[in-house]
């Protein structure tokens, strides 16, 4: 699933791209991306025609673009969700979903807007005066790369918590936008144990943590973001090439970059976590009182 830096470079794009023209037209090839939209693919479309671009945002990992009306359009890109830009004559993408058709500021046509989901577990919806912050992302906190994130709230909270940091650091009501990949990195990078307790780190090892959160992710976002396949593209469909940094994620078997013992993966959460079994040692029992 595209992670933060991904969204981030998406959003940039359609800063650049989209930012001040007009949707002529919207085309719904296929009705599930706007399965949330409470009117239908007529009625999603219906509220967008005529509507102004006015800019870009984003909140952890849902971004959404603000409209003259008050309203705004909000997109979540799922697993393999892509927005494009691209001319209006260019073929049609194979898992093309949704079409925007779009005026420059001087009403000639402009690139079109494209909506590509091949697993289509992403969407679209219009989200009723949702320009400033659409409601039904307002329980989403802040992400690290946010001038507003609050650091040290962030680091009290965590070390008020039981739960594995690992787990912290994927749940959105603390910190958006950490994914598996980034998580992994951060935690290498801080030498701690998915499976730590947040109670458990002293509050410099929690700084240090979120540090290197932010690290992460400015690095990747400098890059492109991390893409393993051809979803994980920016508005141009240029792919990110983060992952060949990467010291942890995806590395079972290698060296550690630091130490050199081999790189050891664990499920976790359906998923997987990848860690250096020396410089992140597994954290002992609780003892029972």
């Amino acid at each position: 699933m595209p992670e933060l830096p991904e969204v981030e470079v998406v959003r940039l794009g359609l800063e650049r791209h989209v930012v001040g023209t007009t949707i002529a037209g919207v085309d719904v090839l296929h009705e599930r991306p706007v399965r949330r939209h409470p009117d239908g693919p007529v009625g999603f479309a219906a509220a967008l025609t005529g509507r102004s671009i006015l800019a870009a945002r984003r909140r952890g990992k849902y971004l959404w673009l603000p409209l003259d009306d008050g309203d705004a359009l909000l997109a979540h890109l799922g697993m393999s969700g892509q927005m494009l830009v691209q001319p209006a004559d260019a073929p049609a993408e194979r898992h093309l979903r949704v079409r925007f058709a779009l005026r420059g500021p001087d009403g000639a046509p402009a690139p079109e807007l494209r909506f590509v989901d091949q697993r289509m577990f992403g969407g679209l919806s219009v989200s009723a005066g949702g320009a400033e912050l659409p409601p039904e992302i307002v329980h989403i906190a802040r992400d690290p790369l946010d001038p507003d994130f609050d650091d040290e709230g962030f680091v009290r909270r965590l070390r008020s918590r039981s739960s594995a940091v690992k787990r912290l650091l994927l749940d959105q009501s603390l910190i958006s936008g950490v994914g598996n990949i980034y998580a992994d990195e951060a935690l290498w990078r801080s030498g701690v144990h998915g499976e730590r307790a947040g109670d458990r780190l002293r509050r410099s090892q929690a700084v240090e943590l979120l540090g290197n959160v932010r690290a992460v992710m400015n690095e990747a976002l400098a890059q492109g973001g991390t893409s393993f396949d051809a979803l994980y593209v920016n508005v141009n469909g240029e792919s990110g090439y983060f992952d060949r940094s990467l010291h942890a994620y995806g590395r079972e078997g290698e060296p550690c970059d630091r130490c050199a013992t081999p790189i050891r993966r664990v499920a976790f959460m359906n998923r997987s976590s990848y860690f250096c079994p020396r410089c992140q040692p597994v954290p002992r029992p609780r003892r029972r009182v």
